[in-house]
């Protein structure tokens, strides 16, 4: 090719890549058919897009920060701004600071929490957008489920609410759910600790998911022996970020699910963003 003439195309064939570059993104993140949960890379904390069939749009938690927002266009169309249910498992900051912002700038449908009493100003803020924008809100027991199409959410935890109440370690009211699609199984458990799990044990649910979120980031206050005996997992997913001063995922955890035959073990701070699909 004639110089000047490259000169001429190469601005175009850019152009041109870039284009088809953004194009081939859009595509993916167009409805498929499919159950897709995307465990977003937020760093330490925890956030869970589901997507179902008929594209409805389920987001557990958001994280520390606002990372959530920059998940969150990774994986929805940039003109799609509707999120069917926002789920705060608990209140600590790396599960609902980040919410704060998808509240303002999403049209969110519906928000399930606990409604604990719990003195922090981003869920103070949290609490407070909800109200501004007549959000319907949810309060967390165990006969209280969604269905969205063919995936079903049941809660399994708290077995009462607990709105209003101060709650001596608030990992130990994280909601917990159960989502299904197609008998396969899902199991989400915020930050929940060995107590909690106890009392899930005792209630005699049914536990067995095929993927178990693991509780508290891998930490080793959670996840016990007796606990994966129930559940059985064949995935594993830990949230937890790259160099995190806790330590997180612990090494007495890790054991456990190798113990335990958990065939894969995914890691925000190894593997980034941990897709699963259906």
């Amino acid at each position: 090719m004639l110089p000047f003439l490259n000169k001429i195309w190469r601005p175009w064939l850019v152009c041109l890549l870039a284009g088809y570059s953004a194009l081939a993104v859009l595509i993916s993140q167009l409805p498929d058919d499919n159950f897709h949960v995307y465990f977003l890379d937020i760093g330490q904390g925890d956030s869970i897009m589901i997507k179902t069939p008929e594209n409805h749009q389920i987001l557990l938690d958001g994280g520390p920060k606002n990372y959530v927002l920059q998940q969150l266009d990774g994986v929805m169309p940039f003109f799609d701004k509707k999120i069917d249910l926002v789920v705060l498992t608990h209140p600590h900051a790396d599960h609902v600071d980040g919410l704060v912002e998808v509240l303002k700038r999403y049209e969110v449908g519906a928000i399930l929490m606990t409604g604990v009493d719990y003195p922090s100003p981003n869920y103070d803020e949290f609490l407070k957008v909800a109200s501004q924008k007549n959000i319907q809100t949810f309060i967390a027991h165990n006969n209280l489920d969604f269905r969205f199409g063919e995936v079903f959410l049941d809660i399994l935890y708290p077995g009462k609410q607990m709105l209003g109440k101060t709650i001596k370690n608030l990992n130990n009211s994280s909601i917990v759910t159960k989502v299904s699609y197609k008998g396969k199984r899902i199991l989400l458990t915020g930050d929940m600790e060995l107590e909690e799990e106890n009392l899930l044990i005792e209630t005699g649910l049914n536990l067995k998911a095929d993927v178990l979120k693991v509780g508290h980031h891998g930490s080793r206050t959670s996840t016990s022996k007796g606990f994966l005996n129930l559940v059985k997992p064949e995935i594993a997913v830990i949230q937890s970020g790259m160099g995190n001063s806790f330590g997180h995922p612990h090494k007495e955890t890790l054991y456990k699910l190798k113990e335990a035959k958990v065939k894969r073990i995914y890691r925000n701070d190894l593997d980034g963003m941990v897709e699963i699909e259906l």
